[in-house]
């Protein structure tokens, strides 16, 4: 608890009292959820505990099987004291009698109490309906409060990865004396979905990128990562506990795909689909903005040519890490002739072009291109023979070859 800011530090003292209070007065064991069911606080108990109780206290938080069948059994819409049913298979060997923590209608997070000790009276239920009470107004300070912090390293971040190199350095001192970070190496991480060039996104997926960072978030120790929100994407400052290189990146990655995995089952429409890019690591929080443009890069890469995976390293990007700092005129003026015809949709050359990504996919090996096709070697062979007539190149040559592979990935670059 020595890592938290003073105002959770205080809020988790202030309900671990309320606990220990009501499991005085109900004489039985108490625990005080959030809303997504991770633990803020509890009583000890001498009966035996299940392995969901042990994972709460261990982890501070539960599975999402878990969630769902909690919410199956009215958890989420429960207004009142209610029961949820044992469930073997999930770790619940002990059924659960809950009490909802409301404030004004607003869901903030659950009293629990475990029902093998015994059944809950009225004069308990009043004690239960009178602590969750209390509790709300102790969750809704803390939420006010942490607010107010929210909005300071919102404001903070902001400078931090600005084009200003003054902003940035005044805000690098300041996250590190206001104890809102820990100094250390340190990775940008950029998650997006699909979207138009330029467009915002909106509000279901602005809400699901929310959450996608917070999952990436909730992976590392207090003070370890920064969060921004921006019209069209979210950014994850991470400075993982590690400081060895190949333990940060790894760290980064996993990271990346919590992310990507929050997104995913957090309310991203089902017909986009999500990218995470990773910036490479800087040493120092003050430089951070070079690894959030890298990210940036990364993600927009990855989401523009559908190519690359869902979680992109800036530093595997290749080719794609040089093409990304041109603008799309210049991209465009880059794109050999021949190949301009063939990528011309009107003139229904797709099939082609398909061939030709795939003969360059398969570093020229003609048997797996073919494979990959489901077309007969000699089927890809004629293919090839037609794009050499219709753009002049000639395939046998590494110049134009590299001419041609360059062409189609600068055609997937200005493709929007």
């Amino acid at each position: 608890m020595r890592d938290m800011p003073a105002p959770v530090r205080a809020m988790a003292t202030a309900l671990e009292r309320l606990a220990d209070y009501l499991a005085v007065r109900l004489q039985r064991s108490v625990a005080i959820d959030d809303a997504h069911f991770r633990l803020l606080a509890y009583t000890s108990h001498a009966g035996e505990v299940d392995t969901v109780r042990t994972q709460s206290i261990m982890r501070r938080s539960v599975s999402g099987e878990l969630i769902d069948y909690l919410n199956s059994q009215g958890a989420a819409k429960a207004n009142d004291v209610f029961t949820v049913l044992a469930c073997p298979s999930l770790g619940l060997g002990v059924a659960r009698i809950g009490m909802p923590i409301r404030l004004e209608g607003t869901l903030l997070g659950y009293l629990w109490l475990l029902d093998s000790e015994g059944a809950v009276s009225g004069t308990d239920a009043a004690a239960l309906r009178g602590a969750a009470g209390d509790a709300a107004l102790i969750l809704h300070r803390e939420y006010l409060a942490g607010e107010v912090t929210r909005g300071r390293e919102r404001e903070l971040v902001r400078d931090l990865v600005s084009l200003d190199p003054t902003l940035r350095a005044e805000a690098a001192d300041t996250l590190i004396e206001e104890e809102l970070i820990v100094a250390g190496p340190v990775t940008a991480l950029v998650v997006t979905i699909n979207h138009d060039r330029g467009e915002p996104l909106d509000e279901q997926s602005r809400v699901a990128l929310d959450i996608a960072v917070d999952h990436g978030r909730r992976n590392l120790p207090p003070k370890h990562a920064l969060t921004l929100n921006r019209p069209d994407h979210s950014l994850l400052l991470a400075v993982p506990p590690g400081r060895r290189a190949t333990s940060v990146e790894q760290t980064a990655e996993e990271l990346a795909g919590a992310m990507h995995s929050g997104l995913v089952t957090g309310g991203v429409p089902a017909t986009g689909a999500c990218w995470v890019g990773i910036g490479a690591t800087r040493q120092r929080i003050a430089e951070v903005h070079g690894s959030y443009r890298e990210a940036r890069h990364a993600a927009d890469v990855a989401r523009i040519t559908g190519a690359l995976g869902s979680t992109v390293p800036y530093l595997r990007l290749g080719v794609y890490a040089v093409l990304a700092k041109l603008p799309p005129d210049e991209l465009a003026d880059g794109i050999h002739p021949g190949i301009r015809l063939l990528l011309d949709s009107s003139l229904g050359h797709a099939e082609l072009i398909e061939t030709l990504k795939a003969y360059f996919d398969n570093a020229g090996d003609v048997q797996r291109a073919a494979s990959q096709l489901h077309i007969h070697r000699a089927t890809l062979y004629y293919r090839l023979r037609r794009t050499e007539e219709l753009t002049g190149l000639n395939l046998s040559r590494g110049d134009d070859r590299l001419a041609a592979h360059l062409s189609l990935k600068l055609a997937q670059l200005i493709r929007e």
